[in-house]
């Protein structure tokens, strides 16, 4: 059984009860899923059974319980979805996922993830991880673009976990953000830990459970009180590039969760580059796609 514990921060006191779930729970995208936790009293606030239309105030108490057997399918379906394969060699896939595809199937969403695509692509996919993760080393969250190295076998899979654990693979980002950043580039290097009121986000602590993160970023042009920014994290916490900007008074734009939703027609995050040794071949490679055409547009780099 999966249990969440939440509470109802200011920006979403007054709204419905299913409308809630569905935006802070981001493994549950499901609006379907969360009406099918409502109806089995799964969902308890303030330690009452409530129904979906409930309007949610400031600070109320979420408790969440998925049971296992409605949690996970039996199995997870191949499906014949389109993959943008930037490489791929014998033991590895490098892939450019999409804006607003899931990584992997999650509670309530169990098609159309890149796990659903790689099945149909790949004839074997390393199984270090859950049944739901084949493949999988890494993540990159629903709304974010860009560059993942997929394993086909569990050696792969182990050596490349293994450099990204010692951090040891290059990563580097790309992101629209708002206002004009002051400096050409900088450090951000602040502790991340769990929001104290919405457990679901993260936010810059200083308590025993924070743990170092360090973004290093470097403008690339400001217009119009925009910046196109290239981010370098050497930590690899959640959300981290989010809240690093939040923190630097530059939201990244059309983050719904850390700045403004509404500022952009998706959120301007994209793994641009990929860096690491062929578990394989032993050789260090470096992959490195384009910038978003509507990023540049957005900065006036390219016509519209």
């Amino acid at each position: 059984m999966s249990i969440y514990a939440l509470k109802v921060g200011p920006e979403h006191q007054h709204e419905r009860l299913d409308v809630y779930l569905t935006q802070v729970l981001t493994d549950i995208p499901s609006r379907s899923f969360i009406k099918k936790l409502l109806e089995a009293g799964c969902v308890h606030v303030n330690g009452r059974h409530v129904k979906a239309h409930y309007k949610v105030r400031l600070a109320d108490e979420v408790a969440v319980k998925i049971p296992k057997d409605i949690l996970e399918p039996s199995t997870v379906v191949a499906e014949d979805i389109p993959l943008d394969i930037f490489y791929e060699d014998e033991v590895l896939l490098i892939i450019d996922k999409p804006c607003g595809m899931m990584v992997h199937p999650a509670p309530g969403h169990y098609s159309h993830t890149l796990v659903n695509a790689l099945l149909f692509h790949c004839r074997q996919l390393s199984d270090l991880n859950t049944p739901l993760r084949p493949g999988i080393v890494h993540r990159l969250d629903k709304e974010t673009s860009g560059l993942m190295v997929v394993a086909k076998d569990n050696q792969t899979h182990a050596q490349l976990a293994s450099q990204f654990q010692r951090r040891k693979v290059n990563k580097k980002y790309v992101a629209l953000v708002e206002g004009e950043v002051e400096f050409d580039e900088g450090v951000i290097d602040v502790p991340l830990g769990r929001h104290p009121v919405c457990r679901e986000l993260r936010d810059v602590r200083y308590d025993d459970a924070a743990k170092k993160s360090v973004t290093t970023y470097r403008v690339v042009c400001r217009r119009q009180g925009i910046t196109l920014i290239s981010l370098f994290p050497s930590t690899g916490r959640t959300h981290q590039l989010r809240v690093h900007m939040k923190h630097l008074g530059h939201p990244i734009l059309g983050d719904g969760q850390y700045g403004r939703k509404n500022n952009f027609p998706r959120l301007a995050l994209h793994a641009q580059s990929l860096g690491f040794q062929h578990p394989g071949r032993k050789y260090y490679i470096e992959f490195s796609c384009c910038t978003p055409k509507e990023f540049l547009e957005a900065v006036g780099a390219l016509a519209p």
